[in-house]
């Protein structure tokens, strides 16, 4: 079994920050690449950050320069979040696509359960 837990979220004020994690266990060969995601009531899941084994993170338009994703290591990501707004309030969500032990060299994706992001004054 693979499970991915995120942690971090909170309450926070305009203009301040929060970091993200995202830490992966079980029967885990390697993770070709971690995202996150977010989803508020009443909106469309949004594609926050994507982060390929190797390669450079790319950011939704709505948070490009204000947040960063990085590979922490093979098993965990983070997402920095600095100048958050009110419109960034989301459940965020941790997904990857892992080759595991048991899925013969194929790899599957993944989700966490989400952690709760919720911006106000």
């Amino acid at each position: 079994q693979v499970q991915l837990v995120e942690s971090g979220g909170g309450l926070v004020q305009p203009g301040r920050s929060l970091r993200l994690s995202c830490a992966a266990s079980g029967s885990i060969l390697s993770i070709n690449a971690m995202d996150w995601y977010r989803q508020a009531p009443g909106k469309e899941r949004e594609l926050v950050a994507h982060i390929r084994s190797g390669g450079t993170p790319n950011y939704a338009d709505s948070v490009k320069g204000r947040f960063t994703c990085a590979r922490d290591n093979a098993l965990t990501v983070t997402l920095q979040m600095n100048s958050l707004k009110p419109e960034d309030t989301a459940v965020y969500y941790c997904a990857a696509d892992i080759i595991t032990t048991q899925s013969m060299g194929v790899p599957l994706h993944f989700w966490g359960q989400g952690t709760q992001v919720t911006v106000s004054s």
